[in-house]
């Protein structure tokens, strides 16, 4: 298969969607890699690196375009790309349609296969994809929040760990998976007084089980949202349900009566964002305030420390790009279900139920489509 290693032009986006290392298994196993020219600078990544790995190195997107069968990225297309996809094109990348539904409608019309990223889910409910970027944008939020705490950047003026008879930050972060458990981890490292909310009690077990009391553990709910998210320096929105629009936790109503200067890091923004408020922002005009409230709502935050999540992404995708490119879709998903979960839509069809109730669409279960698919 001919694989197409495009720069990404999202803004901000310094990532790319394999490294020189990940070339070198794909081509060691007789597949063809272009790569867009300057595709790795962002992530410090040279042309001769990913020559020397045995890739061919052409002038620009239209080129990869040309040649590709398999388009290989990390952000979704963005409108400015639309026309370079064929309709024989397969498309291997984060999608988040729930959240774009012209994104969603562009993808069936064209006629392409699309597989996300995120909605690859293992029989455990893991999501072997999203986690190193949810890992890593968990770090991220508690760094950014601390950041926008500080006065001149519009925060209250709080520092995270206080000080010697001073009190920390209150920290709220809401969704315990791997982007909740992260953002936690962290603030509870910089000493501030975090509490992490969930609905799945074995995981606030869990994070007892290894903090023993250091970070607090509640049951969500709407009113514990409510109380905590009022009396919090920083939330963090770290809710998933994959595929799916991220649900409003917390209201409008609630950001309204939070303290002036308080700071919304809402890591769910890619599905949507779980803060009512919440509206997409870039690396390069990354905050927003409402009501008094500072929002850090930045959909690629990996993106900004390219050369830790450049490598992380390529560790978990490698070995699905593989199978895709060695198998065919077809063969691949129905050997593998989990792999069966990340088509989104396939040749005119929606295939995630959550990405077709989400905009009101017809869902086709992929099964129906290729037979023997999970």
């Amino acid at each position: 298969m001919i694989i197409g290693i495009p720069r990404e032009i999202k803004d901000s986006e310094y990532r790319v969607a394999a490294t020189p290392e990940g070339v070198r298994e794909l081509t060691r196993a007789g597949h063809r890699v272009v790569v867009e020219a300057g595709a790795g600078a962002g992530s410090a990544l040279a042309d001769e690196d990913f020559a020397a790995a045995g890739a061919e190195i052409l002038p620009d997107a239209d080129a990869v375009f040309a040649e590709a069968q398999m388009i290989l990225k990390v952000k979704e297309p963005q409108p400015e790309e639309f026309e370079r996809f064929r309709p024989d094109h397969l498309l291997f990348t984060y999608l988040h349609l729930a959240a774009d539904k012209a994104l969603t409608e562009f993808l069936v019309e064209r006629g392409l296969v699309a597989v996300g990223y995120e909605t690859v889910e293992l029989p455990d409910g893991r999501l072997p994809l999203l986690a190193p970027m949810s890992e890593i944008a968990g770090r991220m939020a508690p760094q950014e929040g601390a950041k926008y705490l500080e006065r001149p950047f519009g925060g209250r003026g709080v520092l995270m760990g206080g000080a010697s008879g001073v009190q920390p930050a209150r920290v709220v972060v809401i969704g315990a998976g791997m982007a909740g458990l992260n953002a936690a981890w962290i603030a509870a490292g910089m000493e501030a007084e975090v509490t992490v909310l969930d609905k799945n009690v074995d995981r606030l077990r869990h994070i007892d089980q290894i903090q023993r009391g250091r970070i607090q553990t509640v049951m969500s709910s709407d009113l514990a949202i409510e109380r905590l998210v009022l009396e919090a320096d920083l939330v963090i929105g770290a809710v998933l349900i994959p595929g799916a629009r991220a649900p409003h936790l917390v209201t409008e109503e609630m950001v309204r009566a939070m303290r002036p200067g308080s700071v919304v890091v809402d890591i769910s923004i890619d599905q949507g964002g779980c803060v009512a408020t919440s509206r997409m922002t870039t690396h390069s005009h990354p905050v927003f305030v409402e009501h008094d409230v500072v929002h850090y709502c930045v959909g690629n935050m990996p993106g900004a420390v390219p050369r830790t999540s450049t490598y992380a992404l390529t560790n978990v995708t490698l070995p699905y790009a593989l199978d895709i490119a060695t198998k065919g879709i077809e063969a691949a998903v129905r050997e593998d279900p989990a792999l069966a979960l990340g088509v989104n839509v396939y040749r005119g069809h929606v295939t995630n139920r959550g990405v077709a109730e989400a905009h009101g669409m017809p869902y086709t279960e992929l099964g129906a489509l290729v037979p023997g698919a999970a």
